[in-house]
């Protein structure tokens, strides 16, 4: 079969980066955070995952040095919001780029729902949210070893809040919670369904 093949160091040839939509979709990282003067954050992150069963680790990567990251490395907290579907224009405006004092929540007209373990609040129409602490932050780098201007930021989850109508039998139905997913492009975005789920059991 034909293949486009191109070291990244020397470009792409594309009109868009097809790394972005090649890994993905890909969920997103919307979190919630405090500056040291208690000035709420809330911004999304396309690079976001779960990486531990036990503890709980997920993170996010903040490509520069965002007021997320500084408020995480102020105040070790922060919480993730899932973005569903109907909360898709709101997530969106709370990507906008503003100054540190601005408060996404007002920007984005969201209301906010105090959190049980850390300060950072909650976005309470989210259907699921997690509290967590900070555990590791990572600046990443490159084979070479020198270092990029993105940073891992690393957290434990230590409270869950889920819409009990997103439970059917004790199990978490995920295409329920309509999660919103990036994909590639400068604005892909997509969503998942029931008809696209298939079964497989581990083999034994």
């Amino acid at each position: 079969m034909p293949l486009h093949s191109y070291d990244p160091r020397l470009g792409h040839r594309l009109p868009h980066d097809p790394f972005n939509a090649i890994v993905g979709p890909r969920p997103i990282g919307w979190i919630s955070s405090l500056n040291s003067a208690g000035v709420r954050n809330l911004a999304p992150y396309s690079f976001f995952n779960a990486f531990n069963y036990i503890p709980p680790i997920v993170g996010f990567a903040s490509i520069g040095r965002k007021d997320t990251l500084a408020n995480i490395e102020a105040t070790r907290e922060f919480v993730w919001n899932l973005a569903s579907e109907p909360l898709a224009v709101p997530m969106n405006q709370s990507c906008a780029a503003v100054a540190p004092e601005v408060d996404e929540f007002e920007l984005a007209g969201l209301a906010a729902e105090p959190s049980v373990k850390v300060k950072p609040p909650r976005v309470q129409a989210s259907p699921v949210t997690m509290e967590c602490r900070c555990t590791q932050i990572i600046q990443l780098q490159g084979a070479d070893g020198v270092q990029v201007p993105t940073w891992l930021v690393l957290g434990e989850v230590v409270m869950v809040h889920i819409d009990e109508r997103l439970l059917k039998d004790g199990i978490y139905q995920t295409a329920a919670g309509q999660p919103l997913l990036r994909g590639g492009g400068p604005g892909d975005y997509f969503t998942i369904s029931e008809a696209g789920k298939r079964v497989m059991m581990r083999p034994r």
